[in-house]
């Protein structure tokens, strides 16, 4: 079996896993799978599922590299179809719900909570949140998303995704003040 070197050109690795060159779709496959594993497990708490998710957007990759026109970044590409996978596959497993009462987004809202908190216990209180929070929540915070594309990636209004950024942000923000006053014995 011949073997395709990492420091291979992108480009030309993406041409020959567009003509179905199995090694070379393992080589992006290797390249990108953490990262979008990553990417996945924002949306699904359980890692198996989040796989799951993460294969069949690899399949999805491979199935419309064409499609890739070699403007902007490729990992930026990946990610994107990762993301629309893990919300598919969201919608597959249960109902999203998304409270529609509006709140007035800085109303009230504090954002400067400190905090020595880990990633990985971060991570957990993303977990907990409702599924319309969290998903909302990791798209416009983590992925960058704006309201607006949030509304049509998920069929809701921008006021729902700006709600819910919201009601979001004071759960969180509650869940790591009470962590700190345990943890720390400050506020």
């Amino acid at each position: 079996m011949k073997v395709i070197h990492l420091n291979k050109n992108e480009s030309e690795l993406i041409k020959k896993a567009i003509n179905s060159n199995r090694e070379a779709q393992h080589v992006l496959y290797e390249k990108y799978a953490s990262k979008m594993l990553s990417v996945c497990r924002y949306y699904i708490s359980d890692i198996q599922k989040a796989e799951e998710a993460m294969l069949n957007g690899f399949f999805k990759v491979f199935k419309n590299l064409k499609q890739f026109k070699n403007e902007g970044s490729f990992e930026g590409w990946i990610r994107r179809i990762m993301v629309r996978e893990s919300i598919s596959y969201i919608r597959q497993e249960k109902h999203i719900e998304f409270p529609t009462e509006v709140v007035e987004p800085n109303k009230g809202y504090n954002d400067t909570v400190n905090s020595q908190i880990e990633v990985a216990h971060l991570q957990q209180l993303i977990d907990a949140l409702p599924e319309g929070y969290k998903m909302v929540f990791v798209m416009y915070a983590i992925e960058g998303y704006k309201h607006a594309e949030i509304a049509t990636l998920l069929d809701i209004s921008e006021g729902t995704s700006k709600s819910q950024i919201y009601k979001a942000r004071q759960i969180l923000q509650q869940q790591i003040k009470t962590l700190n006053h345990s943890n720390y014995g400050t506020n």
